[in-house]
């Protein structure tokens, strides 16, 4: 849109390509955003308590094995009886057994109730975008509210399908083999819990300094990711300044910093698993001396060790799992930033449907700023007939597509008023206002699917003899009907299989199928041939047939024949008047006109 660029992003911050390759975001509302998170996990009260039961469960009954375990050797092996010792062992297989059904069972429901709440905040963000006003699409760039719906819903998803239940998990394996060590020898327990200050601080030390690296290194993928795209996407401007080397030396280089920088990462994220093991042994060391020197008995000690083993690993996931859930929390709580903006307002009690729509628009001394205090309209009077078409030219930021803006309320006034026959635009229900409106912009987009469905798309309940006639009056058909697959030919937003000017052509039937009672054409034609644009100026003729008709105009010789040709130049309209008025007065449209023609 011509003003765009004078718009502030409503979001803060700065484009980005998304999350992929970006360092890890620390949350500024830690305990807000997952106090609102939790509550999403909520909605899924029963599998939640379910998870928890069961994740609890399967913990303590695996650590129980391992006191039973020390048990039998002290009453059963060392004694020589092992016709005790097999009913043990059938007694253990049964704990393990069970403790291996309840933790595949907590898995299952852990990975479901994440889903579910994953779900639910991507329904919920999706529902939210649709209500958004058109000022936030205009000032927030695509890749960021693509980021905020992929990369972190995804990173929410993550989170939540591991962190819930290993959370649990870990906490509860600290708790059980403190009360199972306890319950042994508390002297013991003291020997085996010494260790885990010195494994808590290494794992700190490491985690870090490591941290630096990882975020260095997701800067520079970020940056290379970045290099690849736009390498990609420009490969034609590549080839035409032959600049192929050039960019091999730059990816490269990049290359390069990314491969030195992964090394490091990897190397000094890598110690803390020998670290870990070292500080083990040395737990198993003194619990052993510390055992013989107490004289306990042998199966105790056995049951110490391997507590002192499990012991580490809970404090060592934990550690693991901080940088997971709290990159999942700055994602939550960039997605509920979006939720907590303001939609577009709602409808006035008193707004209404509005019918047998004439096409009288009549704008009265208004204003608009998109920024207070940088005025972009400043006391627009604008009257349109019934039938009428207006054209609207002027410099590039003059206030053209503003005007379109406000009429069809992507933005509201500030100042004066417009009318639909004589009606307030906010005394009309918006989506009635909107329905009576049809709009041809100058980027046609046409939604992934078929071209019987594109034209359809304001009309589903069209026939097919609808459809076709739609087609014909927009000079679509034929080229339609040499396709291949005809009008059941698929396409997409950026899909080649047709032209510019094609895809223009299936925008006016679009719009000739909705049967609007006013037409906006915003530059429709400057983005096609001199040829093509003969075709899609008849088909419009056709479309603005009877219809109040606004015209944006690039091409001056388009607009010739309309009624009236306001011109804007600072937000103001300067001249108004026919083609010829305006000629003869030889003022600023006048030398528009004669540029444009010298220039042809």
């Amino acid at each position: 849109m011509a003003e765009q660029q004078q718009r502030p992003s409503i979001m803060g911050g700065h484009a980005r390509r998304g999350n992929r390759g970006m360092p890890v975001e620390k949350p500024k509302e830690l305990g807000k955003t997952v106090a609102r998170l939790w509550k999403y996990v909520g909605r899924h009260q029963f599998k939640l308590i379910l998870v928890v039961i069961f994740v609890i469960s399967s913990t303590l009954i695996n650590l129980r094995g391992t006191s039973v375990i020390g048990a039998a050797i002290d009453n059963y092996i060392l004694p020589g009886d092992f016709v005790g010792l097999r009913l043990e062992l059938l007694r253990l297989a049964g704990i393990y057994l069970l403790s291996a059904i309840l933790s595949w069972s907590q898995l299952q429901l852990a990975v479901n109730l994440a889903q579910h709440t994953v779900a639910d905040i991507r329904r919920d963000l999706f529902e939210k975008l649709q209500v958004l006003p058109l000022r936030f699409f205009d000032t927030t760039p695509r890749g960021d509210i693509m980021s905020r719906i992929t990369n972190d819903v995804d990173t929410v998803s993550n989170a939540l399908n591991a962190g819930i239940s290993q959370l649990i998990s870990s906490l509860m394996t600290i708790v059980g083999i403190l009360f199972f060590m306890l319950s042994l020898s508390p002297r013991l327990t003291l020997v085996t819990v010494v260790t885990v200050p010195i494994l808590l601080a290494a794992t700190r030390f490491i985690t870090k300094h490591s941290r630096v690296y990882f975020k260095q290194q997701q800067k520079v993928l970020g940056e290379l990711n970045g290099i690849i795209e736009e390498n990609i996407t420009g490969q034609k401007v590549i080839k035409v300044f032959v600049k192929e080397d050039d960019v091999i030396k730059q990816l490269n280089a990049s290359n390069d910093e990314l491969r030195d920088i992964g090394v490091k990462a990897q190397v000094f994220s890598g110690i803390m698993g020998p670290v870990s093991t070292f500080i083990n042994n040395l737990s198993y060391g003194f619990v052993a001396i510390a055992g013989a020197v107490m004289k306990i008995h042998l199966g105790v000690i056995t049951s110490f060790l391997l507590y002192s083993r499990q012991f580490a690993r809970p404090f060592s996931e934990i550690s693991q799992l901080f940088n997971t859930l709290l990159s999942a929390v700055a994602g939550a709580e960039r997605i509920f930033n979006v939720m907590d903006l303001d939609p577009e307002p709602e409808d006035a009690p008193e707004a209404v449907e509005i019918t047998d729509v004439k096409g009288r628009v009549d704008f009265e001394n208004v204003d608009f700023s998109y920024v207070a205090g940088t005025p972009i309209l400043k006391n627009i009077n604008l009257y349109a007939k019934p039938g009428q078409t207006i054209a609207l030219v002027g410099p590039t930021g003059a206030g053209k597509t503003t005007i379109i803006n406000l009429l069809t309320r992507f933005y509201d006034i500030q100042k004066g008023t417009i009318s639909i026959d004589g009606k307030n635009i906010f005394d009309i229900k918006r989506s009635s206002l909107r329905k009576m409106l049809g709009i041809v912009l100058q980027d046609t987009y046409l939604f992934s699917g078929t071209i019987y469905e594109n034209i359809a798309y304001g009309r589903p309940d069209a026939t097919e003899a609808q459809v076709r006639e739609a087609a014909i009056l927009a000079n679509a058909h034929e080229f339609i009907r040499r396709l291949p697959q005809g009008y059941d030919t698929v396409l997409s937003e950026d899909s080649d299989t047709i032209s510019q000017g094609q895809k223009q052509m299936l925008a006016i039937a679009r719009t000739i199928l909705a049967d609007p009672s006013i037409l906006i054409l915003d530059e429709a034609t400057s983005n096609v041939d001199t040829r093509t644009e003969v075709k899609i100026q008849q088909a419009m003729l056709t479309l603005m047939k009877g219809r109040t008709s606004f015209v944006i105009a690039h091409r001056l010789s388009t607009i010739r024949n309309a009624d009236l040709i306001a011109v804007l130049r600072d937000g103001e309209i300067i001249e108004r008047g026919s083609h010829k008025e305006l000629m003869q007065q030889k003022g600023f449209y006048y030398g528009l006109y004669m540029n444009q023609f010298s220039e042809g």
